[in-house]
């Protein structure tokens, strides 16, 4: 006799990536430190080469997300240092240097990204996906932690502008003059457009989505706001380090 089953029920399947993605954050041994450089640099320079072999992970994992945490954890320890080199530079007080570096990591990485990568996952998910009318064909959605992955890759490049080579023309930037109210709006124009420009072919390469040039829209926005911002005399670099050091008022 045939083994039976009740009717209508569906096995049930736990997706563990996510809980074995947070126990690897603390076993430095199991993450792929090379391969993970490797992304960073060609995100850089060459980031259609990064989502090609997320095409490949697809094939080998059966997932989109990353279930390596090595590039989060190296984001965080970056951003720790270059929070401590600012804080070295224009603050010495240990107190707000450990502020900022929190601001940097759980603020404006962590949490911030998680909001963006909310936001990105609910609306590829709910207006992006294209209508499938095989009832036979697997219905595929977009992972949260994937858009998270997103984030990460298009914030490294930022971070490269924002917070490293921001840090060494700092001092010019934040001075008076026309020239340094031009090449902070610049400096903030291509950081912001690139992450944008990251953000669409993260979402390109799924097949599943239409209508992805819907992530380059910001980048318009940006370019339009800029000129508008220098001639009204907005410095950003100024702006920001107000915030964290009020040495520029």
């Amino acid at each position: 006799m045939l083994p039976t089953s009740s009717k209508g029920r569906m096995p049930s399947r736990t997706n563990p990536v996510f809980p074995q993605y947070l126990r690897r954050i603390i076993k430095w041994q199991q993450m792929d430190i090379e391969y993970t450089f490797w992304q960073m640099l060609h995100l850089c320079t060459s980031p259609k080469v990064v989502y090609q072999h997320t095409k490949y992970h697809k094939q080998t994992k059966n997932q989109w997300a990353r279930d390596d945490p090595a590039f989060v954890v190296i984001c965080i320890l970056l951003l720790a240092v270059s929070a401590v080199a600012y804080s070295a530079a224009y603050d010495h007080s240990f107190g707000h240097a450990v502020f900022v570096v929190l601001s940097a990591t759980c603020v404006h990485f962590l949490l911030m990204g998680a909001v963006l990568a909310t936001f990105c996952w609910f609306l590829t998910n709910t207006y992006l996906r294209e209508e499938t009318s095989n009832s036979h064909v697997v219905e595929q959605r977009v992972e949260w932690l994937y858009a998270f992955d997103v984030h990460c890759n298009s914030f490294f490049p930022l971070f490269i502008v924002l917070y490293v080579i921001h840090f060494f023309i700092s001092p010019l930037l934040v001075a008076h003059g026309f020239v340094p109210l031009l090449l902070s709006n610049l400096i903030f124009m291509v950081a912001i457009s690139y992450y944008h420009y990251l953000n669409f072919l993260g979402y390109d390469v799924l097949p599943f989505l239409e209508k992805t040039t819907f992530f380059l829209y910001p980048i318009g926005i940006v370019i339009i706001f800029t000129p508008i911002l220098i001639l009204s005399g907005f410095n950003p670099s100024r702006y920001m380090m107000n915030i964290y050091f009020s040495q520029w008022s």
